[in-house]
């Protein structure tokens, strides 16, 4: 049923091409695929919803006792209404299932791109693929570690009157966009190599770019921290801040790298290369027949009616 449309060609193209009707028909398998592939992952995290929730909801700092708990010290997980429990089970399990699935959502991301890229673009995706993943789960575990003091920070302005009270449904939002943020922001330093790789920016370029680099940084960790603490901006931005740093330092070895190896790799498409004006000795020539060079009505004589006054089957000396 889902047998890939590529099979369906009889002859196979050697630059990958295909009709567009082919192409949508692949996409729609791989789609299939990655869906089939999520629910069933999903259904089989129902069975570990309650350790889930207990995991996403491990940084608030919860309140011990029956009694009432005033002021900003810690906080009681409540739900706010009578669907709220089955909505947020379903978010969770939802979540597990893209989660533990994504091997296989990703392969069939890649499967569908992979045969219009050449061999190099193969090579420097299997590198990035290589690179983002680790990257995006140091976000991800860097933001877990952060939500607890971040929590704690913002129950600290609590009056001492009042009682904090958390649905969980903002709890799991709140730790959702804590988790994404914090590691797709780990991906920069990838995309910064990435651009130096293709030749689009260079590593004195970035370095000179630090200052506003810096400032833009502490600007966007400011907005996009859903805490809109310091500790949560500063928590995000010196780790981004770090590894720009690093990315900067290795597109400068790779430009080193890049003019050992060609020194004209970094002239601009309007700058012109030096040229080698030195003479060098020429090599044994090789003799060319001109008969041989000729048409045939040259080589014969015959186009003139059968003069000979013609040198190497041509009309004059030249």
């Amino acid at each position: 049923m889902l047998k890939p449309a590529r099979s369906k060609l009889k002859e196979k193209d050697p630059e990958g091409r295909m009709p567009l009707a082919d192409h949508l028909r692949e996409l729609r398998n791989r789609l299939a695929k990655a869906m089939l592939a999520i629910v069933i992952a999903s259904v089989a995290a129902v069975a570990y919803s309650q350790e889930l929730m207990e995991f996403l909801t491990s940084p608030v700092p919860e309140c011990v006792g029956d009694g009432p708990q005033k002021g900003g010290v810690c906080a009681r997980v409540v739900y706010t209404d009578l669907l709220s429990p089955f909505t947020t089970t379903v978010k969770v399990v939802l979540m597990a299932g893209i989660i533990v699935s994504c091997p296989v959502w990703l392969y069939q991301m890649w499967a569908f791109v992979a045969p219009g890229l050449h061999k190099n673009e193969k090579k420097y995706s299997y590198y990035f693929a290589a690179a983002a993943a680790p990257l995006f789960a140091g976000g991800a575990y860097f933001a877990y570690l952060v939500m607890p003091v971040s929590m704690k920070v913002l129950l600290s302005i609590t009056p001492a009157p009042a009682e904090n009270l958390l649905s969980v449904d903002k709890i799991l939002d709140f730790t959702v966009r804590m988790v994404l943020i914090f590691g797709f922001s780990f991906e920069l330093p990838l995309l910064l190599i990435m651009l130096n790789l293709t030749g689009m920016v260079t590593g004195r370029r970035m370095l000179g770019w630090w200052r506003g680099a810096v400032m833009g940084i502490f600007v966007f960790g400011a907005i996009a921290t859903p805490s809109t603490d310091p500790l949560g901006m500063v928590a995000l931005s010196g780790p981004i801040i770090l590894l720009y740093f690093c990315a900067v330092g290795f597109s400068m070895l790779n430009d080193r790298r890049r003019r050992r190896n060609d020194p004209d790799a970094e002239l601009d498409d309007d700058e012109a290369s030096d040229l080698d004006l030195t003479p060098a000795a020429l090599g044994e020539v090789e003799p060319v027949s001109a008969a041989a060079r000729a048409l045939p009505e040259q080589a014969t004589g015959e186009a003139d009616g059968g003069r000979t006054n013609r040198l190497n089957g041509y009309d004059d000396i030249t």
